[in-house]
């Protein structure tokens, strides 16, 4: 995204007084420009693919289309791999949203956020990196990966990875920010975010928070260690 530019955000939410009020709130910014609303998830695809925003406020529960099928259609439509979304749910034992993060979202967040946190978490996002609410994101990782175990695949799936990139994925895992995974093993910032970029590529991750579910898939991270 260039820095210079407006993030541009599509908000979806089958509620129009919802959607109002995050247009209320984001025209207000200087930095953010909404350039599009969808009621459904259909409709999400559809101004997607038309508008390119480099952010998607979505909603999970939602008519002819759910916010997780939306999303996992954007992130596999051609010329949308830049659209970052920015899951946002009722409740914080939503079961969905994990299986959001898996179809590539890059966050989420609960509705009742305040709106400081509503646009930090947009700008975040944009930035590229991922924003895992820190209420609910590691509990929440772990009931649901509890359930599944690490499959015969996990080993061989790691395999591309040096050992220190398997390090750096675990830390990643662990909800540590590079600042701190530098701090943990004596690297630069930069070093370790250069670590963190190789490992997304070689597990062809989307971003940080697709990191975070394959560090517990693979039993890198253990539920009951977080």
């Amino acid at each position: 995204m260039n820095g210079n530019a407006p993030i541009k955000v599509l908000l979806v939410d089958d509620e129009g007084l919802v959607r109002s009020g995050f247009r209320l709130l984001l025209e207000l910014e200087d930095d953010i420009e909404v350039v599009g609303e969808a009621a459904n998830g259909a409709e999400a695809v559809e101004q997607a693919r038309a508008t390119r925003p480099d952010v998607v406020l979505m909603d999970i529960r939602m008519p002819k289309l759910d916010g997780i099928q939306a999303t996992r259609q954007i992130a596999a439509t051609q010329g949308l791999h830049q659209v970052r979304v920015l899951i946002l749910t009722t409740y914080d034992t939503d079961a969905y949203v994990f299986e959001g993060l898996q179809a590539g979202a890059s966050g989420f967040l609960l509705k009742d956020a305040g709106p400081a946190e509503l646009l930090h978490g947009i700008r975040v996002v944009a930035a590229g990196d991922s924003l895992l609410a820190p209420r609910i994101t590691r509990r929440l990782i772990s009931q649901f990966t509890a359930r599944r175990t690490a499959d015969q695949a996990a080993e061989a799936r790691l395999a591309a990875l040096t050992g220190r990139e398997r390090e750096v994925l675990t830390l990643v895992g662990k909800g540590m920010s590079n600042d701190e995974i530098g701090g943990e093993l004596f690297l630069s910032p930069a070093t370790a975010r250069t670590h963190v970029s190789k490992a997304m590529m070689k597990l062809g991750a989307r971003d940080r928070a697709q990191l975070v579910v394959i560090a517990y898939q693979t039993g890198l991270v253990s539920p009951q260690g977080s």
